[in-house]
């Protein structure tokens, strides 16, 4: 009926209202839904794996060091040189004078069977010389007239040295033995005189004093130490007392000077053989004053260099690492010449080896940012290299680190 009215009032039937279309969002899936997934996951990984690469070659370059070892020019020689140094000289070549260091040692020796002996008293003796300046020959067996009024004799030849500049008496130390075995030529320390300088003006110049008893001296039966013994034990001990004060004056020696083995000197001051004792043995002891000569490493090495080396070849980097393994030989291995000589002459001899000094901080400043291959051209500069092993790491770069710290060079003496 409505209808039919709307009609009737020429009411025309509203027409039906389309609403906008709407914009629907397709998930991103449905986007790439005909996309390949593995495609997707092979190019994630080769991003990752790229960046992993940058990050080790990055790291390894901060981290990257070089070594360098360098071996320097070296020349091997048989060395047999005469050579002459002056004491405590201030120009050329010197020595200087170690000592004296005194010290003893002693040992226990078994005696041997009770039986009848005739032995001369033993014991040791300074002669000083305050005569002169001259230094005096003692013949072997020369008499000597003890403060007890008694006769000894000396037993090897000596030279007694002369009297230093300002009055010193010189002195050496010489041994004795009575002119005729007995006991009664045993005694306390005693004063001496030369027999054969009585009557001149040397008779109260030379004089003696015996370090030490004067004993041993025995006729009848006893047991004693057999003067075999004697000998190989003194001998055993003056060696092991020399290496013992050879040793302590060599720690007291600064490393810039040498003291040779054979450049040296020990006096036996005084030689005790005990009485034997219940438990059938006697101590025989030493006393020894020790000398020895130190010479200028620098100054040696530079003496024998300029003898062996070519003039092209000479320079102040030089030096012989060995030196302190060549042989000395002294001129006049005397006492007077370890206390009074003030210029000494001695040869040398044995391998020597010539080595080339490097510096290593030039080589370091050198090389450090250059490239590897530049290397070698840069060793080329150096006459005093050998040769040289080079180590970079990692293994890739191609230069030198930039920063000193990263660089070590080590200059192989030891080869």
């Amino acid at each position: 009926m409505a209808q039919k009215i709307l009609q009737d009032m020429n009411i025309k039937k509203p027409k039906a209202v389309l609403s906008p279309a709407k914009v629907v969002d397709v998930p991103r899936e449905t986007e790439i839904r005909n996309v390949p997934r593995s495609n997707s996951r092979y190019t994630l990984w080769i991003i990752a794996l790229i960046s992993v690469v940058f990050l080790f070659f990055g790291i390894s370059s901060i981290f990257a060091n070089a070594k360098v070892t360098i071996n320097p020019k070296s020349k091997d020689f048989i060395l047999n040189q005469n050579l002459s140094a002056t004491k405590d000289a201030n120009s050329g070549m010197s020595y200087h004078l170690v000592g004296p260091l005194t010290g003893e040692e002693s040992k226990q020796v078994a005696a041997g069977e009770e039986k009848n002996y005739s032995v001369a008293a033993t014991g040791n003796v300074l002669i000083y010389n305050a005569f002169s300046s001259s230094s005096q020959i003692l013949a072997k067996n020369s008499k000597l007239e003890g403060s007890n009024g008694k006769i000894y004799q000396t037993t090897e030849e000596i030279t007694i040295p002369g009297a230093a500049k300002d009055g010193t008496p010189g002195k050496i130390s010489i041994g004795i033995s009575a002119t005729i075995p007995g006991e009664e030529f045993n005694s306390a320390p005693l004063d001496f005189k030369i027999v054969g300088f009585k009557g001149t003006k040397k008779y109260s110049k030379f004089y003696g004093r015996s370090v030490g008893e004067i004993a041993g001296g025995l006729i009848g039966k006893s047991r004693q130490v057999s003067e075999a013994d004697k000998v190989q034990v003194i001998t055993e001990l003056t060696s092991a007392l020399k290496n013992k004060l050879y040793k302590n004056a060599k720690d007291q020696t600064p490393a810039e000077f040498i003291l040779f083995p054979d450049a040296d000197y020990l006096t036996v001051d005084d030689q005790i053989i005990g009485t034997v004792g219940e438990n059938g043995s006697a101590t025989i002891s030493i006393k020894g004053t020790y000398y020895g000569f130190v010479f200028n490493r620098q100054e040696l090495s530079k003496k024998i260099t300029d003898t062996v080396l070519d003039d092209t070849e000479k320079n102040d980097s030089v030096y012989i690492p060995n030196l302190p393994d060549a042989k000395i030989t002294l001129t006049d291995k005397t006492q007077a010449l370890f206390t009074d000589a003030m210029e000494i002459s001695f040869n040398l001899s044995g391998s020597v080896k010539v080595v080339w000094k490097v510096d290593a901080d030039k080589v370091l400043a050198d090389i450090l940012g250059k490239n590897k291959s530049d290397f070698n051209d840069i060793l080329r500069g150096y006459t005093n290299i050998e040769s040289a092993n080079l180590s970079i790491k990692p293994v890739w770069k191609s230069s030198f680190p930039d920063k000193s710290n990263n660089i070590k060079v080590i200059v192989n003496y030891q080869q």
